[in-house]
């Protein structure tokens, strides 16, 4: 209250005051991301970075929501783009986002809501379609491709529009699929796949994903991570097995100690994988000395969502465990060439 009354008085001051807070902050934030003390180069032959399979001396593709540039994200268009109208390049990893629907089912969706994606504004005239609100069939009347444009054309939308592949589908069946592209390319797959809810519903959505990983026996090749706290607790307390990657505050504590070369090993640390954004929020993640920093604690790095050249090409170079890409074909290429 004494602060608001001092800002109604004193304007001009108090606009000043916040002007040269904030570029304090911009000019601390800009060193944070300047001063990273150089960590010694990363020996792949090392125990640390042999018990952990994501640490890659070249770096693993991953499909980020399927390949979104390709067709619409998290769909099964977008995972026979990847597969099967494809004869030039390959991914490692696949990534997606899952929602619990009404009925318990885990699909395939990144935002909170149908909205962005879907035409259940345009055309069922609903707004803020939240999956938790409907079964998984009332789901499948959506067309998830309908705000899908390639070069401005949507080539999912009218009358003469193949609807087959865009509709949302369930982790089975894209799980399903899966098996069967791992049989054709002789190759397994690993996941990256993020549960978006949080809370009890977020905490019921990781057991099914993790009775479903177990089933389809690929827990140990599934990375699961959350934006939700609560949701990592619950993984850590109920889920023996399951590979995690840092959540938003245990990322940050990894950088504040990377800056101060503090002996990470002390700490107890419930993650495998760092999954860090690239020249983001002002901060620079993306750095040799962050990469080879974690690797001496036995912790793999993966950056998104990089889909340009130069910062693949850069992130390549630094030693990157994977990028995470809405364009695999252009990282596969720059990666590993036209081989």
């Amino acid at each position: 209250m004494k602060f608001k009354k001092f800002f109604i008085k004193h304007k001009i001051t108090a606009w000043t005051i916040t002007a040269i807070l904030a570029v304090i902050l911009v000019f601390v934030l800009l060193c944070l991301s300047t001063y990273i003390p150089k960590a010694a180069d990363t020996d792949y032959s090392s125990e640390v970075c042999l018990n952990n399979a994501y640490i890659q001396s070249t770096p693993l593709i991953s499909a980020h929501r399927a390949g979104r540039n390709l067709a619409p994200e998290n769909t099964m268009a977008a995972f026979k783009e990847c597969f099967e109208n494809n004869n030039d390049y390959s991914v490692d990893i696949l990534e997606f986002d899952l929602h619990i629907t009404k009925d318990k089912r885990l699909i395939l969706l990144h935002d909170e809501t149908l909205d962005r994606t879907s035409d259940c504004k345009e055309v069922f005239g609903e707004k803020d379609v939240k999956p938790q609100n409907k079964t998984l069939a009332e789901l499948k009347q959506y067309n998830m491709g309908y705000h899908f444009s390639v070069n401005g054309e949507y080539i999912y939308r009218g009358t003469d529009a193949d609807l087959t592949y865009c509709r949302i589908v369930s982790l089975e069946e894209v799980l399903d699929y899966l098996r069967v592209q791992e049989s054709l390319w002789k190759k397994q797959f690993n996941y990256i796949i993020e549960i978006k809810n949080d809370g009890a519903l977020g905490n019921e959505a990781m057991q099914l994903l993790y009775e479903t990983l177990i089933s389809y026996d690929i827990l140990d090749r599934t990375i699961v991570g959350t934006f939700n706290k609560s949701v990592s607790e619950y993984m850590d307390a109920n889920c023996p097995g399951v590979i995690r990657s840092a959540g938003i505050d245990e990322v940050l504590d990894f950088y504040f100690s990377c800056m101060f070369n503090v002996d990470f090993s002390k700490k107890n640390v419930k993650y495998k994988v760092l999954q860090i954004p690239y020249k983001t929020y002002v901060i620079n993640l993306g750095k040799k000395a962050i990469i080879d920093y974690a690797h001496k604690y036995g912790l793999a790095v993966q950056y998104w969502t990089i889909n340009n050249k130069k910062d693949i090409e850069a992130l390549t170079t630094m030693g990157a465990d994977a990028i995470i890409t809405d364009d695999p074909k252009l990282a596969y290429n720059l990666i590993h060439g036209n081989r």
